[in-house]
């Protein structure tokens, strides 16, 4: 994932500059979503499909590489899905509710996944990531 939503930048940045003005708390879990389309900073073009339903994600610990990245990757196999209809998902996000909520993150899925009727879209641990540079 590459780009954090309007939420998640004015709680980071209030919470580190201004002495935490802004009550923020870790959210006590986090929800995978698919999008037909870029969710920009909002969490847009979520997906409609029947069927489709956010999925609860745990993530390991966030650790820096040597080139400065730091990065968090899911730590469990999700499944979401089966859908009952068609639908085209081009990316995904993460969101502090299973419905509602804050959109925290999102980014582009490294190939766009077409489904139909019956058909699951799996994420095996370690397949989702978020990184900072």
């Amino acid at each position: 994932m590459s780009a954090f939503g309007n939420y998640a930048e004015l709680r980071t940045l209030d919470f580190w500059f201004k002495n935490n003005s802004q009550s923020t708390t870790s959210p006590s879990s986090v929800f995978v979503s698919l999008h037909t389309g870029d969710p920009g900073d909002t969490g847009a073009n979520e997906a409609t499909t029947g069927g489709y339903a956010r999925v609860a994600q745990s993530f390991g610990s966030a650790a820096t590489d040597g080139g400065g990245t730091t990065t968090i990757s899911s730590n469990a196999d999700i499944t979401i899905g089966p859908f009952s209809g068609a639908a085209t998902f081009t990316h995904m996000g993460i969101f502090d509710a299973s419905s509602g909520g804050n959109f925290i993150a999102g980014g582009a899925l490294s190939s766009s996944r077409t489904v139909a009727s019956s058909d699951q879209i799996k994420f095996n641990s370690g397949n989702i990531t978020v990184s900072l540079a």
